[in-house]
């Protein structure tokens, strides 16, 4: 698909579909939101990680290596986070 044809098909959906969106609860946004993130997962289809964020990804890798007990336990990290609510 060309790019422009690209472009004519979301002004046409986002116009259709913005309109519909808006005039649901935010229950059934909420609900929306879910139902197409799961069909994204479902697809299979990757995106790129940009360098400057696998540059990071690995560096925070090699600093937990290096040092393992400077991390905050998932369990722990919920446990406070639950607490400061």
């Amino acid at each position: 698909m060309n790019r422009q044809t690209d472009d004519d098909k979301f002004r046409r959906m986002s116009a259709i579909a913005m309109k519909d969106v808006l005039a649901l609860s935010v229950a059934e946004r909420i609900q929306l939101v879910e139902d197409i993130w799961d069909s994204i997962a479902a697809s299979g289809e990757t995106l790129p990680v940009p360098d400057a964020l696998r540059e990071e990804l690995d560096r925070r890798v090699e600093d937990h290596r290096l040092h393992p007990d400077t991390g905050t336990d998932w369990n722990d990290l919920r446990r406070r986070l639950g607490k400061s609510k």
